[in-house]
């Protein structure tokens, strides 16, 4: 692509140094980041609000904020660095006594970012309607604050500007019993900003890329080029081999995901409170990585309050991507059993570390997956039961099977998908100004 003014926008990235660990959308933003604000290129920068209004930075600027946010999530960590990746392998182990909920202390950058914003979040930066010419491009990768349309008001006198959102999924008004009541007029608000102001979408499947067609075209916007670019993941799973966490007598699987309605942890704990009952401290153990979401309550009712998951389930936060990897490796499964989901870039991340995938039976999971999945049901719970009891012993034909199956498994990769967004960005002023 020509060489395009292009400015990315990273507020809610700059925000999340204020926790301790990123999420999916915080790991996709970074990437985007980390690709887009090159300091060699000059006409590529990060846009951010300040009191004065949207200030694009020196690259140099922009590049020294993310880094400092990756520093603060502890991705350049080793496992044996990782003091709560240390204690997880001790809990499971039962030595010491286990630790129910590991969650990691909060790091000292914050302190960092604070300094930053002093520097360079008033009046330092250009404006960014000086730095973006008729032809420019704005880039926004986290959907925030996508439900504000006067954030984007200083770009109505430039109606040439072409803008592309990152939409990762329309779940909140698809399946609005699985978040809080207010979720879902502001995604209805993000749709349209998206269909007033959008130039076009990027998604990471074809389920959000006909599930995005069906809610803009209520809005009126028939014509929105959208991009399916299915997600890499962080070259921490497909580059380099981790040591697995060999245990031997002491088999694990792992749940990844917030702790919300949505990953049906329900299900999987009163399959786990089944297999306690039957099996005794013989029972494999459940690692749910993850913090709390919300309307949770009797998902944690069971967490904290049932005598059979006490020493059996274990809830960690904050690990970093390095000790996450090495914990897979050693799991007998990725559990998803999610009712529903944009893309599941956990279930790309195991599949790309070797790592077996039992997962509910969503449509999004048969296009990532396909039938390297064991995919069942996501009600199923004598199903599901009997699939993990077949994956927990060492001699495991199932696991073994899935394991061969994996073999000649390719994840998408990033310069492929960077080179695609290229592409398509490259295409759309004659897209949009014929």
């Amino acid at each position: 692509m020509a060489r395009r003014a292009i400015a990315y926008d990273i507020n809610r990235l700059i925000t999340r140094v204020f926790n301790r660990t990123p999420n999916g959308i915080d790991r996709v933003d970074f990437a985007f980041a980390d690709y887009f604000l090159d300091p060699e290129r000059r006409e590529r920068s990060g846009v951010m609000m300040t009191a004065l209004g949207p200030r694009v930075l020196s690259p140099k600027a922009a590049r020294r904020a993310i880094d400092i946010v990756r520093k603060h999530w502890g991705e350049d960590e080793t496992p044996a660095e990782d003091s709560v990746f240390q204690a997880l392998l001790a809990a499971i182990c039962d030595r010491p006594a286990p630790m129910e909920r590991i969650s990691r202390p909060r790091r000292g950058q914050t302190g960092d970012i604070l300094r930053w914003l002093r520097a360079y979040g008033g009046s330092v930066g250009e404006r960014a309607t000086d730095f973006l010419p008729s032809d420019g491009l704005y880039v926004n990768c986290s959907q925030f604050p996508l439900d504000v349309d006067r954030y984007f008001r200083w770009m109505d006198p430039r109606s040439e500007l072409d803008c592309v959102f990152f939409i990762h999924d329309l779940l909140p008004l698809e399946t609005p019993e699985y978040f809080p009541p207010s979720e879902r007029p502001r995604h209805a608000r993000k749709m349209a900003t998206l269909a007033r102001r959008g130039s076009a979408a990027i998604v990471s499947s074809h389920v959000v890329k006909q599930s995005l067609i069906r809610q803009i075209a209520t809005l009126g916007r028939t014509n929105l080029p959208i991009l399916v670019a299915p997600l890499p993941v962080d070259p921490a799973f497909s580059t380099g081999q981790a040591e697995p966490v060999a245990i031997e007598g002491h088999p694990y699987f792992v749940m990844c995901g917030t702790i919300e309605p949505r990953k049906n942890h329900l299900l999987i704990l009163h399959v786990w409170r089944d297999l306690v009952a039957s099996l005794g401290q013989a029972a494999p153990k459940l690692v749910l990585i993850g913090r709390r979401g919300w309307e949770n309550e009797h998902i944690i009712d069971l967490l904290e309050r049932c005598p059979g998951l006490r020493h059996h389930v274990l809830e960690v936060a904050g690990l970093p991507t390095p000790s996450v990897k090495q914990l897979l490796m050693g799991a007998r499964a990725l559990l998803m059993p999610s009712f529903a989901e944009g893309y599941g870039l956990p279930v790309v991340e195991a599949l790309s570390s070797g790592v077996p995938v039992i997962a509910s039976s969503i449509p999004v999971f048969e296009e990532i997956g396909g039938d390297r999945l064991l995919r069942l049901d996501p009600t199923d719970g004598p199903g599901w039961r009997a699939a993990i009891m077949g994956f927990a012993a060492d001699d495991s034909t199932q696991r073994i099977r899935a394991l061969r199956d994996l073999t000649d498994y390719r994840a998408p990769d990033w310069p492929s998908f960077f080179a695609s967004i290229e592409e398509f960005l490259g295409e759309l002023p004659a897209r949009n100004h014929l």
